[in-house]
């Protein structure tokens, strides 16, 4: 039902290895732009609950044939939209707010896990995270209870690895499994290199180091595996607009090379920062908040698909935007 998702781990790993794939990051260059216009490829039809809308959207995947799959926060679902279409498809929740196993309550992040077909899911406001088969079933399963989970992502072992919005940690956990393993932050709230401040989105590399989008710290921080505290790879310089800093970051992927993409939300814009880096760089956006084809209106998350096209989350706006690449760069 899902297809198959794509990973950065497809750039190291034969396919058949991955049981996940959450997220692909291609090979760009230093170089690498992207056209500033973009499409709108899913909503922008205003706030609503019908089939051609959204409503505060937060999270997208993008398979390999460009279909996406949205949470769609307020609307408490995760709609697919194939590529193309007019109309998104209902694949998890959409009856209402509610607990039951059959509804979610503000869903946040969301993966595949193509070994087992399912979604996994951050149910926020339920306090839990959900698994949702993909064979049209109507109801998922808690998984992992009693946890204010913001993101989640899959390793290639099949580890899950949640991001905890109130304890300020990100744990390791096996899938069935009582207890998870703290792998960053669990040392309070704080902006020390060994904590972090309301934890957001989540990225895992080829090597197991967890990168997060350290919300309150205006900060993307990197902790290698077993690492007791970590280190910053973007941002870190207080709140604001210089090249040096964010605001508020939520979404991040990471390539092969250490380079690092961000959505920075009160920004209004999409940063790259090259490994080892004192500043980023604007790759889309940046022109204030707006509704235009090279604005955006609170920025959440990012994608590319197997063409190096970008794929930004606007917030705001309710819609996805394409950002195709640009041939010339």
């Amino acid at each position: 039902m899902f297809g198959r998702f794509q990973t950065a781990f497809d750039l190291i790993f034969n396919i058949d290895e991955l049981q996940s794939a959450p997220l692909w990051i291609p090979n760009n260059s230093a170089n690498t732009k992207w056209i500033q216009n973009g499409v709108t490829v899913a909503g922008g039809n205003g706030w609503g609950n019908g089939l051609n809308q959204l409503a505060r959207p937060l999270c997208i995947y993008v398979d390999d044939d460009q279909t996406i799959y949205v949470t769609d926060h307020f609307n408490h679902r995760v709609v697919k939209w194939r590529n193309g279409a007019m109309n998104g498809e209902v694949v998890a929740g959409g009856n209402e707010q509610g607990n039951r196993n059959d509804q979610l309550n503000g869903p946040l992040k969301a993966i595949v896990d193509k070994q087992n077909d399912c979604l996994i899911i951050c149910d926020y406001y339920n306090k839990r995270v959900v698994r949702w088969p993909g064979q049209n079933d109507a109801s998922g399963e808690t998984i992992i209870a009693n946890i204010a989970c913001w993101g989640v992502i899959m390793d290639n072992d099949g580890y899950l690895y949640v991001s905890d919005y109130e304890k300020h940690e990100v744990k390791r956990w096996k899938i069935g499994d009582a207890n998870g393993t703290i792998v960053a932050g669990g040392n309070g709230q704080g902006d020390g290199f060994d904590q972090l401040s309301y934890p957001h989105y989540i990225f895992v590399d080829q090597n197991h180091s967890v990168y997060v989008s350290d919300y309150g710290n205006h900060r993307v921080i990197k902790w290698m595996k077993g690492a007791k505290q970590g280190v910053v790879v973007a941002g870190g310089q207080g709140l604001g607009n210089d090249l040096k800093q964010l605001a508020s970051p939520h979404g991040i992927m990471v390539d092969e090379l250490g380079t690092v993409y961000v959505a920075d939300r009160y920004n209004h814009r999409v940063m790259r920062w090259l490994k080892e880096a004192t500043q980023g760089s604007i790759v889309v956006g940046g022109h204030g908040e707006g509704a235009q084809a090279n604005q955006f209106s609170y920025p959440c998350d990012l994608s590319c698909d197997r063409q190096n096209n970008l794929y930004v989350l606007d917030y705001g706006n309710q819609r996805i935007q394409k950002f195709y690449i640009d041939s010339t760069s």
